[in-house]
């Protein structure tokens, strides 16, 4: 019979011929360890954190252990077929079953630090000027839609028709613009991957037209000019929220999104200059850097009425439950609602739309310098329109629009925008 016992192993062994079913149901630690023989050196250890099946054996003279796994997760039948296979690998092949396992391991390890999932958040630890509102849209995209499915593949090993399966129960729900906007954001993970030398390709690319065209969004807004102007003095009249009203009445005058317009810090604000400047981070596009947003002397004049209400604090627009919280997107749009104005006619975010929609019709304006003010130019547009006299060029606009509202607000359905030559060069 053999018999294993390491020195500095206290405990004793059990001498069996072969362990039986009944044995290894029996085995409990009593308060000293002890092993249990199935021979060939296969012995279940039954140890206080419970029995655990080990393999000992010589390999170039030394004595080893090879630690199979625990009795509540392997059973016997399962432990000598692990047996068998390690005495294989140390008999036939002339491999330490040890070692084995933990370059089983390690590789292991390694294809799960390379899984899409691990690299995903790899990539998305590194988009730091992400506006808070948008990394939270990305990460539960990747959560719901793409982990599930994807996340656990190593990012080499997943083909263009994997991530097509993925798209594609996205897109039969009905979520078409959802299932375009995960694509983008696999693509820019894959090509991650590919620049960090985790993958060779990007499997998004061979998917062009893969996918149902995505309508685009088009927030409900209003193009008649007769319209607008009714609009506009429905909020004049506005007899709910002080800082509701105010927001309400600079929401048409200044482009912004719903969100930036609402998030509006005083420490943003130089009304003596007439300059609003949003930091990248509050941006939907923070990669287009800090946005500034000239103010026409209509402007100025509703944030200094709101000075003295909220000027005391940090939040512009506050809230009515904390002064630490801006006003609601719902709030806006339900006081839209109370003045008669539909859900379908116009919300709050289509201010930015009617503007850039009738000021690109009035073809005065250089269509460039509209993209600048809505936040949309690529970094040359940015870099040309920046400077000084096209800024000046910026701020005409603004004014020049605010003075077409207000002539739209006494009635003038016909008023048209001056005209203001803005083009590259003049």
């Amino acid at each position: 019979m053999l018999r294993y016992s390491l020195e500095s192993d206290t405990s004793h062994t059990v001498a069996m011929k072969k362990l039986t079913a009944k044995a290894v149901r029996d085995a409990a630690y009593t308060g000293k360890r002890y092993k249990l023989n199935d021979g060939a050196g296969l012995y279940l250890h039954v140890i206080a954190t419970g029995p655990v099946w080990r393999y000992d054996y010589q390999h170039h003279g030394k004595r080893r252990t090879l630690t199979i796994g625990p009795l509540s997760a392997i059973p016997l039948s399962d432990a000598r077929l692990a047996h068998q296979a390690a005495v294989r690998l140390l008999k036939v092949e002339g491999i330490d079953p040890a070692d084995h396992k933990q370059s089983v391991l390690r590789a292991d390890q390694a294809v799960n630090e390379h899984t899409l999932q691990a690299i995903a958040e790899e990539w998305l630890s590194g988009r730091t000027t992400w506006a808070q509102s948008h990394r939270v849209k990305v990460e539960l995209r990747l959560k719901n839609d793409v982990y599930p499915v994807l996340g656990a593949e190593p990012i080499n090993a997943i083909t263009p028709s994997m991530v097509l399966t993925c798209l594609k129960r996205i897109e039969e729900r009905g979520a078409i613009d959802s299932a375009h906007r995960t694509k983008q954001t696999l693509a820019q993970i894959f090509r991650f991957a590919v620049a960090t030398d985790r993958a060779d390709s990007d499997p998004t690319a061979p998917l062009k037209g893969a996918l149902k065209s995505a309508q685009k969004k088009s927030y409900p807004h209003l193009t008649n000019p007769k319209r607008l102007g009714e609009v506009l003095r429905l909020i004049d009249g506005y007899g709910g929220q002080f800082t509701t009203r105010q927001a309400l009445r600079l929401a048409p005058l200044v482009f912004v999104r719903s969100g930036e317009l609402r998030g509006a810090r005083w420490d943003e604000i130089d009304l003596d200059a007439g300059r609003w400047t949003i930091p990248a981070a509050r941006m939907k596009r923070s990669s287009n850097g800090n946005h500034l947003v000239p103010l026409s002397t209509q402007a100025v004049q509703i944030l200094r009425e709101l000075h003295d209400y909220t000027g005391h604090g940090e939040l512009v627009f506050r809230g009515t439950k904390s002064s630490k919280t801006p006003i609601s997107d719902t709030a806006l749009n339900m006081a839209l609602r109370r003045l008669g104005i539909g859900g379908d006619e116009l919300v709050i975010h289509g201010f930015r739309h009617t503007a850039s929609t009738l000021l690109n019709e009035m073809r005065g304006f250089d269509p460039d310098l509209i993209e600048v003010q809505l936040h949309h130019a690529n970094q040359s547009m940015r870099a040309k329109y920046n400077k000084a006299e096209y800024l000046d060029a910026r701020v005409a606009m603004m004014q020049a629009w605010s003075d077409y509202l207000d002539r739209l607000r006494v009635g003038e359905s016909k008023a048209t925008a001056s005209v203001i030559q803005l083009g590259v060069g003049a």
